[in-house]
């Protein structure tokens, strides 16, 4: 009896585990900047689907273009290679001129990032289509600021492996600029970002030194097909 309810048990955990790589992944992508007065409302936006949607296979990713700086206030999360990212999206989308806040869904559309019209319609859109791939990620250590994460891909062909370093969130106090004596929550701020081509391998990612023991850390990882669209999700805790 205790044999049967053994394999039982075990075949329940296998069903789980299959039909939670089965999920299909949906990434919203927020270019976003302290520096502009409308990012605000897309910024809560975020946070409310992080929130709403937390073990659906939902990611949620702040990406702080640096686009904003020179008006004031220098967003203290903004790196020139987000904004870089941002208009690769803009070569695909055939677009001729970037904008915040935009949200990318699964790299394969955009619109404004305070729409909840079209936020909803996505998450019902990309919730029925099937993952090509499956990423498998391990934490190996943390020594001196660099995280060393080994990683595995199953399924179809792709095109990049993309790993970011987030922080849960930050409040900030906002002095000058558009947004000045306004407070701001951020969601799932990028701190680092690494891209790869690899299928499987061990990639260190470094902690920028704005970063303190108070953030909660973690690492998610998607990868695109040559059309910067997203084949698949996953995510680890630190």
């Amino acid at each position: 009896m205790q044999t049967k309810l053994l394999l039982l048990f075990i075949s329940l955990i296998s069903l789980s585990i299959t039909a939670q790589e089965n999920r299909s992944p949906i990434v919203f992508e927020l270019f976003t900047s302290q520096g502009c007065s409308s990012c605000p409302s897309a910024d809560k936006l975020l946070d409310e689907i992080k929130q709403n949607h937390q073990g659906n296979h939902v990611y949620v990713l702040s990406y702080h273009v640096d686009y904003w700086n020179r008006l004031g206030w220098k967003d203290p999360f903004s790196n020139k290679t987000f904004s870089d990212y941002q208009r690769q999206y803009a070569l695909q989308f055939g677009s001729r001129s970037i904008y915040t806040p935009q949200l990318v869904v699964n790299g394969s559309e955009h619109f404004t990032g305070s729409n909840h019209y079209k936020t909803t319609e996505a998450l019902q859109k990309y919730s029925t289509s099937k993952p090509g791939n499956i990423i498998k990620l391990n934490k190996v250590d943390a020594i001196d600021k660099v995280i060393q994460i080994d990683y595995h891909i199953e399924g179809q062909k792709f095109n990049t492996l993309t790993l970011v370093l987030v922080v849960a969130q930050r409040i900030t106090e906002v002095a000058k600029g558009e947004n000045r004596n306004r407070t701001l929550k951020n969601t799932n701020i990028v701190a680092n970002r690494i891209v790869t081509k690899e299928g499987i391998g061990s990639i260190p990612i470094t902690i920028p030194e704005w970063i303190t023991k108070d953030d909660q850390l973690s690492v998610i990882a998607y990868t695109q097909d040559v059309f910067l669209k997203t084949t698949g999700a996953t995510k680890i805790n630190l």
